[in-house]
């Protein structure tokens, strides 16, 4: 039985793995599909203090109450962020790592220099200064993100190749070039990754959710570091 610990990307909650947490669970596994401070039905923490820190944090919490010590951290999007910054903090309770159509950060990198094509967006915070409107085309269970977590520079400083296995999940179908594609080329030739490509557009979840459960459940395997595009 493996532990496995959902973070969703921008605006979105707990809630968009709902097609593959129940997938998950009948495989036997614990599944911990959260929302982050400041989103969908947490909204009310929203503020403009909630950065890319307060994220990490959410889930460290989340790790230590439940008394997690093997987590797969699967983050979609923004959620690569959010995976990275947990899995640098708290490597003793970190398994494996997943990211879907995901940045993928170094140390000191932001989504703000990581995405730069999403910048007219970001800065689209209307009223208050602080919260990035969800599109008109997201789930309406979307709300607005606090822009600090855009902002913010992420810190790591532990060896970001101790963990068992690292995956990426590489979604095809985007109108007009990924923004993620520098990142899937990157990684394609890191043998220390497994890289996958998936016939789907960037809400993975929604859009092919059997062949994601399959390529979650394979990442469950040994050998501990396969090389590669898969």
């Amino acid at each position: 039985m493996a532990d496995f610990v959902l973070i969703p990307g921008m605006c979105h909650g707990g809630w968009c793995f709902d097609p593959l947490t129940e997938r998950l669970r009948q495989h036997g596994h614990r599944v911990h599909a959260l929302t982050l401070s400041g989103l969908s039905e947490r909204a009310d923490l929203l503020t403009s203090t909630v950065n890319l820190d307060t994220h990490i944090q959410d889930v460290v919490d989340v790790l230590v109450a439940e008394r997690i010590e093997d987590a797969v951290l699967v983050g979609h999007s923004y959620g690569g962020m959010v995976v990275s910054g947990v899995a640098d903090r708290v490597p003793e309770r970190v398994d494996s790592l997943v990211y879907l159509d995901a940045v993928v950060p170094q140390d000191g990198d932001s989504c703000w220099s990581l995405v730069p094509d999403e910048r007219e967006w970001y800065l689209d915070v209307g009223e208050t200064g602080y919260a990035v409107p969800s599109m008109p085309f997201f789930d309406p269970r979307a709300t607005a993100h606090p822009l600090a977590s855009l902002l913010q520079r992420i810190r790591l400083t532990g060896d970001a190749g101790r963990f068992r296995r690292r995956d990426y999940v590489y979604a095809t179908l985007w109108d007009g070039e990924s923004p993620f594609t520098s990142t899937y080329q990157r990684l394609r030739e890191d043998p220390t990754w497994t890289v996958h490509e998936l016939e789907s557009r960037h809400n993975i979840m929604r859009d092919a959710p059997e062949d994601l459960l399959k390529i979650l459940l394979q990442s469950l395997e040994e050998p501990a570091r396969p090389a590669g595009r898969q």
